[in-house]
């Protein structure tokens, strides 16, 4: 199985380059689950056709990068931004798993017509989290990591989202698209050590089995 995957945006000024990166611990994780990433360059005039060229089975939105249409943003790439939004039209076109990760959350979120609000304490740290009772796949998660700035509050998520998972003060931190094969999280799962099983089995059946 072979599942695109989107990069951050680094750039380095001492060598003049805008730099597409990867946490290697990305590709390890899907090797574990027997799948093959496939990193998304960030400035690709025709992205639509290499993605047709590729025929990738699903997606998985990185962290990173502030979105270029938040205040005070930092850090930001305008090209990121136009890659996976436009990655998301044609995820939704051809029916394709998404499984959104931090940013990625924020982005699917955003492209739904959703919003973000600024949070506090979520920036290297770990904290308690609840499952919606409906939601099984998501009850063995009681423990995440977290490293964003930018939160989804109840009432600002997208209208086609499901919220799965909260945190203690009822920010979202984990949702799913009621009509898609779309999942999304507030935390790192490669960031684990080791990867956690929860986590493995939500990519592991979102890619394999899907959700609807």
């Amino acid at each position: 199985m072979r599942i695109g995957i989107t990069q951050r945006v680094e750039k380095v000024t001492s060598y003049e380059e805008d730099r597409d990166c990867l946490d290697q611990r990305w590709p390890a994780l899907l090797e574990l689950l027997e799948m093959t990433a496939i990193p998304i360059p960030n400035n690709l005039k025709k992205i639509e056709s290499w993605l047709d060229t590729l025929a990738l089975d699903g997606f998985i939105f990185t962290g990173g990068n502030d979105l270029t249409s938040l205040p005070d943003s930092s850090n930001t790439s305008y090209e990121r931004d136009l890659t996976e939004f436009t990655i998301l039209e044609y995820a939704r076109a051809h029916f394709l798993p998404v499984f959104a990760v931090c940013r990625g959350l924020q982005v699917v979120n955003i492209f739904l017509g959703g919003g973000l609000e600024r949070v506090s304490n979520h920036v290297a740290k770990r904290h308690a989290v609840h499952s919606e009772p409906t939601e099984p796949d998501f009850s063995s998660i009681i423990n995440v990591n977290s490293f964003h700035e930018w939160g989804l509050p109840i009432i600002k998520l997208a209208d086609q989202l499901k919220a799965c998972v909260y945190d203690n003060d009822s920010f979202v931190e984990a949702a799913r698209h009621k009509n898609l094969n779309w999942v999304g999280v507030m935390w790192h799962p490669e960031r684990e050590i080791p990867f956690q099983d929860a986590d493995l089995a939500l990519i592991n059946k979102l890619f394999n089995e899907g959700f609807l």
